[in-house]
Parts: structure tokens; sequence; C-alpha cells
């Protein structure tokens, strides 16, 4: 049967949709296989998560998740419940007739999926006659020591299992769709192929395992991608097991994806195989019905942010908190692929800068990455204490001065000011002055860190000298923990703390795609990132003047790392020069572009990768009208002012707030934003995929040649 597609009318805030004319839905089963679902470890968790209401709403319950089981999360995430389907019911139950444990359920999360997780531990007695099952099948032996190898290899030994027994329950009707992400669940796919289970394939790279290891030792990594001796460097970092694996997966699949172009250029050269198509990551966007909403949230969220500085820079807050803003950067703690390396040096660069024109905006910029502390410090506790301290005193003066005046005027009088209040309020007054005094800096950490001289972020702050002096007008706190609303210190989740800050600043040297900015734009605040992150890319691609938007990229492929660096801090000098309605106009922008981002326009690129797969697994069934994906789709460039200052238009670091009154409008400028949209997709019989990742459409039988899986 055709599988066809049209380009539908409707839209989604101008963006055109596909419409599925034929996929039948209620003839096939969907398998997606992770060793994240319900079990959080990193950003694959939150694709997964936020994509299966959409995956839900189109499959229904032939739609299933298979991840590994532990038993803290089935109890807290998983709903108990009996497989609805009873070939599936059948093919657990021969699992855990043969001493293996499979569990069934629903997972509490929007959409609510079915999930089958299988418990590691308890089928680890196979663990040597299976890795003679991997050996025979693909040449790759696994050393007894890397513990998460073993666990991959035996929960993809249980995957293939599962899918041999329900295949056969199935008889080819409905055909099943496997998704496998990543190495660890890849053995499943690579065990599957090698028994010839009849199943239409996917494979998603998120980062190539390799790719990351050489870029968290410092290697130039993207100008010698063509000339790393690939087996040399897998081999020296003691991964050349877990490299054959991952490349083992991508060769076996019918079809091999990733989440980016700048990912796809990078799995050419370290797995030697171009992407069919390109997954960008998404996001479940809500849109508020009041445009105003968002910028309201983020007016509550900042007074919580301002706090917390009002604490924290006790003693030293002899600036404005009216003209201070909040940066932040938060992640994964990878000193150098995060970027926080040029980001330090370039807060050194805009401090000075901040204080030769002799700006009063201050910048607090927030370091948000996990490491090794043993508990708050007593300085960030201490903090917080003397500011509520503060406002209980000022409250108890407020009341009595209230009364005070309140009888006053009862009687008719004015009062006198200098006599309202007594010396006793004086005193406390005083008390509370003096108690605000401090003899040394506010700390730059909010934390006891366990290993504080050779911490990378507190190395580079002693090298740079930011130490929140009072001349600083750049104040550096660094909180080593995820954000939470049960802290003592700063009581935010990190949605909260997010809508509440100014800027994200995001300058990786390597992410594959980039959730934080990514974050940061569905709740209408600017970003930095770079054009080496799959977020940058797709941006520069889909948006024409990206930075009119709010989401500035630096260029970090083609330029050294002093220029990177110079353009990182003119983007941040030319953002403290905004004023206040500037910001403003520029977050309306930024959140205008959440639809960009909404699974309900990205996941189209996951419903092409299954549509392919089932065509070149079973061609004599299905057949596909290949798309072809072009270059185009862009955002226009706003004709209303720019939020950004020019030194063509302004001579001064800042202008009036009230200037440009009557040349912007919101709604008419997304109004001519939507009808300016170029369509991202047009119909055709070629089959590139995307710019620089032109998909190679292979005969079925050529993913099944043995010889293409033995890498050892």
């Amino acid at each position: 049967m055709r599988l066809s597609r049209s380009l539908s009318i409707t839209s989604l805030s101008g963006l055109p949709l596909w419409e599925e004319e034929s996929l039948p839905v209620q003839d096939l089963l969907l398998f997606e296989v992770s060793w994240e679902v319900t079990n959080k470890v990193g950003g694959i968790y939150t694709v997964i998560q936020t994509k299966a209401k959409i995956t839900v709403d189109e499959w229904g319950e032939n739609y299933i998740m298979m991840g590994p089981y532990y038993e803290h999360n089935f109890k807290t995430q998983v709903e108990k419940c009996e497989p609805p389907n009873q070939a599936i019911k059948a093919a657990m139950d021969s699992l855990n007739n043969n001493g293996c444990q499979v569990h069934f359920g629903r997972w509490l999360i929007e959409g609510s999926p079915y999930v089958i997780l299988f418990d590691i531990g308890a089928a680890a007695w196979n663990l040597d006659r299976w890795k003679g099952d991997l050996w025979n099948a693909c040449s790759i032996g696994l050393p007894y020591h890397d513990r998460e190898a073993n666990d991959s290899l035996i929960f993809g030994s249980l995957v293939a299992w599962f899918f041999k027994e329900l295949t056969d329950q199935l008889q080819d009707k409905p055909n099943v769709i496997a998704h496998f992400h990543e190495w660890q669940a890849g053995t499943g796919l690579v065990l599957s192929r090698s028994r010839k289970i009849p199943l239409a394939t996917v494979f998603t790279t998120h980062a190539t395992l390799l790719g990351r290891y050489l870029c968290a030792g410092n290697a130039d990594f993207y100008n010698n991608l063509d000339k790393f001796n690939i087996d040399q460097e897998a081999g020296e970092r003691q991964i050349y097991h877990r490299y054959c694996l991952e490349r083992a997966a991508v060769h076996c699949a019918h079809v091999f994806t990733t989440v980016s172009q700048i990912t796809a250029v990078e799995a050419n050269h370290m797995l030697h195989r171009q992407p069919d198509v390109v997954t960008p990551n998404g996001l479940n966007v809500r849109k508020f019905s009041a445009m105003h909403e968002f910028q309201n949230l983020h007016s509550m969220n900042k007074a919580k942010i301002q706090e917390f500085v009002r604490g924290h820079f006790y003693g030293h807050l002899d600036f404005n908190l009216e003209k201070t803003l909040f940066f932040f950067i938060a992640g994964r703690y990878e000193f150098s692929n995060k970027g926080a390396d040029l980001f330090l040096e370039s807060l050194s660069r805009l401090n000075y800068l901040l204080r030769v024109h002799k700006s009063d905006v201050t910048v607090v910029v927030f370091f948000i990455m996990p490491a090794k502390t043993n508990n708050f410090n007593v300085e960030s506790l201490k903090g917080q204490a003397v500011r509520k301290q503060l406002w209980d005193t000022a409250q108890s003066v407020k009341e009595k001065f209230g009364k005070r005046l309140y009888e006053s005027l009862l009687r008719g009088e004015i009062p006198d000011m200098s006599k309202i209040l007594d010396r006793d309020d004086f005193t406390i007054m005083k008390r509370a002055i003096y108690a605000t005094q401090r003899h040394t800096f506010p700390p730059v950490t909010t934390h006891n860190m366990l290993d504080d001289s050779t911490d990378p972020i507190l190395s580079n702050i002693r090298r740079i000298g930011l130490f929140n002096g009072r001349n600083d007008r750049v104040k550096i706190v660094f909180h080593p923990e995820f954000l939470s609303s049960t802290s003592p210190l700063l009581p935010m989740d990190y949605e909260e703390f997010v809508r509440g800050c100014h800027l994200g600043v995001f300058p990786s040297y390597y992410e594959p795609w980039g959730y934080t900015p990514g974050e940061c734009t569905v709740m209408g605040i600017p970003s930095v990132t770079t054009n080496l992150s799959g977020f940058g890319c797709f941006m520069e691609e889909h948006v024409s003047d990206p930075s009119e938007y709010g989401i500035y990229i630096v260029d970090r492929r083609f330029r050294s790392a002093d220029e990177s660096c110079n353009q990182l801090t003119q983007f941040l000098f030319s953002f403290c020069q905004q004023s206040r309605r500037q910001r403003i106009i520029q977050r309306n922008r930024t959140e205008r572009l959440s639809d960009l981002l909404d699974w309900r326009y990205l996941g189209r690129f996951y419903m092409h990768a299954r549509h392919l797969a089932l065509s070149r697994s079973f061609p004599g069934k299905f057949k596909m009208d290949h798309l072809n994906l072009t270059q185009g789709f862009r955002y226009p460039r706003p004709a209303s002012v720019p939020p950004s200052p020019s030194a063509s238009l302004h001579s001064t670091p800042h202008h009036s707030d009230e200037e440009d009154d009557d040349t912007y409008d919101e709604e008419e400028e997304a109004e001519k934003d939507r009808q300016n949209i170029k369509a991202p997709f047009t119909l055709g019989n070629g089959t590139q995929m995307l710019p620089e990742v032109t998909a190679q459409v292979r005969k079925p039988q050529e993913s099944l040649n043995p010889e293409r899986v033995k890498m050892c």
C-alpha cells in the first residue's frame, strides 16, 4: 500500500502541517526503545517524555515504549496494568516463564503511554551466553569490567528475545516498527537484525560516542573530522567495544537518523553512514491565551531572584536591582563542551567594557551546574537569614509607623515625621543596619565545594579576578546543584528560574541539539547559542535574522577562540545596552518562535523516518512518495523597531524607555510574520533530506549483510 502525503492548508501559527492520508496505524505496532524510558539520565529522557503525547495521539494503544526496570522508578512513575494486546502478553509470559522479569504499565506522563520494562539484574545469569551470541553475530566482544556495556547487552538481548516471541505470535499482521535510541539500546537492534526478525528498524544517535569523548579531551574536533584515526582514538579511550556497538547499530538499521545537521556531518565521519533523516528535538509548547501572560510570569519570577540577590549580596548591595540583568548557564558540568570556559572569559571582558563606559547596569550571572559539594556554605545561608531579619524589622516598624500615622490623621493633624518614630524604633533600625555590615566579598559559590582548588569554574574565576567586588559590574553566583522549589537558599524550580532571567548563555563547543536554549525560547527568554549546536544550526536555517528574535549565534566553527570570545562579549554588551522596552519587544519575538520547536511541527520528521523504514523493510507491502525537504523555510526579519541598539542610531549606552512608542505593534508584527513565512516543504521525487545530509536510499537486503556488522 502507498503511504502518500500532502501539504495542509491549515497552519501552526503560519507553519504548514502535513496531513497523513493513508497510514494504516491499526495494522502496525510501534515500539520505542531507550535506556531512559522512566529512567532519567540525560537529555534523551526529555526527548522521549515530551514526544510521548503527539505519538500517543497518532498511534493510540499501538504505541509502546521499552526500557530497563528500576523498582523505585516503577513504583513512583508507572501505573501497573495488563497489556491490551494478547500477542504482547504472550511474548511477555514467554520471557517470564524462562526466568526473566518483564513489567508492563502506563508511564504517568502527558499522553500516558504504555511501557514494557525489563529487569536487567534478574536476567544477568544469562550474560556469558549472550556475550557468546553477540560475538557469533558480529564479532564484538565486551570486557567483563564495563558494567554499562554489559547491562546494555542484557537489555538488548531481552528486547530481541521479546521481538522474536512477538513476531512469531503476530505472523506478519500487524507489522512492527522498532525505534532504538543511542548505543545502549542499539544492541537489541543488532541482535534482531542478525536473527532476521521481521521488523522495520530506526536508529537515532543523539550524539556520537567518540565525538563526545574527543571534545571532552579538548581536541580541535570540527576542523579535523576527516583526519581522526577512528579505531585508534576509540581504543586509546578504552571505548572501542562501545564504539563498535554504536557503529553496528547504525549500519544495521533500515533508517538512521540524527538530531541535527551538525551531528549529521559528525556521524558521517565518525560512523561512516550519512543519516537518512534529521529529527530535531522538540518540546510541548503551551501558548497563553493572552500575549502578556508570559511577560507577567517573567516579572513575578524576576522578583523571586531579586530577593535571593538581596540576601546573597547583603552589605554590598550598592547597585540598583531595577537596572540589574540576570544571565545564566545551566546543564551538565562539562566545562569545555558546554562553553563555560568561553563564557567566563567573555564575562571578564564584559566587566571591563561596562566599567570603561561607566554603565549603571549590573549583570548577575548564575552558573547552574551540578558538582561535588557537601552542603550549602554558611555565608550564603547567613545572607538569606539577614535578608529575612531585615524584612521582619521593616515590617514591624512599618506597622507601628502606619498605626501612628492613621491615629494622627483621624485627629485631623499632619503628623510630625520627626516624632512619629521614637528612639527605640531608630535603635532597632540602626541595629539592623549594623547587622548587614560585611568585611568580605559576597561568596562566588553557594555551596562548600569538595574540589575547591581544582574546580574548573572556580579556578577560572580566580584567574579573571571576578570576586563580586564593589567596582565589578559583573557579579557571579555558582550554584553547583540543580534548582528545586524546596531549597532553603533559592526556592525555585528550573522553569520558574528561567522565566525570571533576562538571558540564557550557552556557548557550547559540543552540543548535538541543545535543549537549554530551546527551553528559553518557548518561555520567551532570549538566549545565546553557537553554530556548533544543533539548535543554533536549526535557527540559522529557519530564521532570517535570529538576533532580532533574541537568538544570538556565536560562530565557533570558522573563527579562533579569541574571535568567538569577542563576538560573545559584543552580544552580551549589546544586550546590556537595551532599554526595558526593547527587552520586552525582544521577548515577544522570542516567544513567537516557540512554534518552530513544537512537537506538533517537529514530530513530522519522526513520522517520515518510520514511513521510510516501512518502505525499506517491507517493500512489497509499503511504498512511499519521497518528500524533497528543501531549504527556504525562513522567518522574515521583523520590519518594526529593532530591539538591539545600533551605533548608527544611538550614540549613548542607554536611550529612553519611552521612545518609539507608536512604532511597534506586537499583534500587527506577528501577523506580518505569519503571512511572510515560506513553506518548508515541497512535493517532489527526490530523496534529499536536508542540506549536507543526503539520504542514501538502500535496498532492504543491503542492511542485512552480516559483513557490514562485523566491526572487531
